[in-house]
C-alpha cells in the first residue's frame, strides 16, 4: 500500500483558503499528482486543505472525501467556544519554543509525550488517541489493520490513496504510522506549503506490513 500526505499550498488563514500564489502552487501540484494512480482522495474539512486538493481533482476528473479528523491539530482553550475569536483561544500543539519542549523530556518519548505539564487542563492523550484511531479505522477500510506497532494486511494491495491536510496533523499521522513522539516530527521535520510526502508499507514477514517514509 503506498500512501500521500499532502500539506495545503501557501494559506490565506484570514479566509480559510489560498492565496493567489497558493492557486498557483495547487494548480502545479495538480499536474503533478494527475498521472498518479491514486484509489482514493480524502482531505480536511479546513477550505485551505480543501482548495488545495480540489485542483487536483479538477486535474483528474475526480472526487474526493472530507475527513473530519484530517483537520488541523490544535485544541480549545479551557473556557472558549468554538469557533475561536483568535488565535490566543487554541493550543496549537506544534507551536512551542525550542526550550519549552526540550525542558521536557518525556517529549521524545511516544507514549508519555503528552503527559507535558504545559498541556494541563487540555485532552491531548483523548484527542491523540481519537485521531489515531480514526486513521486507522481509514487504513482498515483500505484493508491493513494495525496490530501493536505495525499493520496486518487483511486485503494485501498496491493501492495508492492521498490525504490533503495541514503540517500538524500530517506530523500526528507520521508518528503513529513510525511509533514515534509526533513532538519530535514538529520540531525537526519540515513540510512547506503544497509538499508531499511519501510513504510504503514494507511487508518483508507474512502477515506484517511497516511503513517507510520514502
Amino acid at each position: 500500500m503506498k500512501l500521500y500526505i499532502i500539506r495545503h499550498a501557501e494559506p490565506d488563514y484570514v479566509h480559510d483558503t489560498i492565496t493567489e500564489k497558493g492557486k498557483k502552487e495547487a494548480a502545479l501540484l495538480g499536474e503533478y499528482m494527475k498521472d498518479k494512480d491514486i484509489k482514493a482522495f480524502y482531505m480536511s474539512p479546513m477550505g485551505r486543505a480543501m482548495a488545495t486538493c480540489q485542483a487536483t481533482l479538477d486535474a483528474m476528473g475526480r472526487e474526493g472525501e472530507v475527513r473530519e479528523f484530517l483537520q488541523e491539530y490544535m485544541e480549545l482553550r479551557p473556557g472558549t467556544t468554538f469557533p475561536p475569536k483568535s488565535w490566543d483561544d487554541l493550543l496549537m500543539h506544534w507551536d512551542r519554543m525550542p526550550l519549552e519542549w526540550s525542558s521536557f523530556e518525556d517529549a521524545f518519548n511516544k507514549d508519555k509525550w503528552m503527559d507535558n505539564p504545559g498541556y494541563e487542563g487540555f485532552e491531548v492523550r483523548k484527542h491523540y488517541e481519537d485521531v489515531c484511531g480514526k486513521f486507522d479505522e481509514l487504513l482498515l477500510e483500505h484493508g491493513y489493520r494495525r496490530e501493536g506497532y505495525f499493520y496486518h494486511p487483511v486485503e494485501p494491495n498496491n493501492d495508492t490513496i492521498a490525504l490533503y491536510c495541514h503540517f500538524g496533523i500530517g506530523c500526528v499521522l507520521l508518528s503513529h504510522l513510525l511509533n514515534i513522539s509526533p513532538v519530535i516530527l514538529w520540531h525537526s521535520f519540515g513540510a512547506s506549503p503544497s509538499s508531499v510526502t511519501y510513504l510504503v508499507t514494507e511487508e518483508r514477514e507474512e502477515g506484517t506490513a511497516s511503513w517507510r517514509m520514502l
